[in-house]
């Protein structure tokens, strides 16, 4: 196993960070788009309820009521196909509409019975566009403690790729239900 790095002094089993990047397009405006990813409370639909069971999941959320904004911390816990995990969040980047940002520190319990420590940071870049709007969603890992089973193949060249494709199309779901929801809140909008 590789040497483990050290950041911000806790070790970082990866050699260097993963970095998946999705965009999707909107038909609603980039200020609805917005609007869901600040209340916190959504992302329990769009990322958990609308997710396939197969797939990265949230199951539940305690964040505060409205529109977050830097400095918000929020935890939920989730479901993927490793595993279950507990995560705390904090909202880094918050300006309305066109950029929201938040860190993730997760604890997985892989389905054997390992603890990984992940920490993530997510961020949504809403580009306003004449019929809607263009959603960029990168995720980037920045450290894991330790990489047990089939989590080593993220520091081999070859099979980190197609990880990372497999991580970039359970994202991309994810992305997906944040617009089609941002669209029935756009109509619902107009509707009334």
């Amino acid at each position: 196993m590789a040497a483990q790095q050290e950041q911000k002094g806790r070790a970082n089993a990866l050699k260097s960070e993963l970095k998946v990047h999705i965009e999707e397009t909107s038909a609603a405006p980039a200020e609805v788009v917005y609007q869901l990813l600040s209340d916190l409370r959504s992302h329990l639909e769009w990322a958990g309820e609308r997710q396939p069971k197969d797939n990265y999941r949230l199951l539940s959320i305690e964040a505060p009521e409205g529109p977050a904004s830097v400095g918000t911390e929020f935890s939920s816990t989730g479901a993927d196909p490793m595993g279950r995990f507990a995560d705390s969040s904090v909202v880094t980047e918050a300006s309305r509409p066109t950029l929201f940002e938040f860190v993730t520190e997760a604890n997985q319990t892989m389905k054997k019975g390992a603890v990984v420590v992940w920490t993530s940071v997510h961020r949504y870049e809403i580009e306003p566009r004449e019929h809607g709007s263009r959603i960029a969603y990168t995720i980037r890992t920045v450290r894991i403690s330790r990489l047990p089973g089939a989590l080593v193949a993220f520091n081999v060249p070859g099979l980190r790729s197609l990880l990372m494709r497999f991580a970039g199309s359970n994202a991309r779901r994810g992305v997906r239900n944040l617009a089609r929801m941002a669209e029935e809140g756009a109509r619902q909008g107009s509707a009334a």
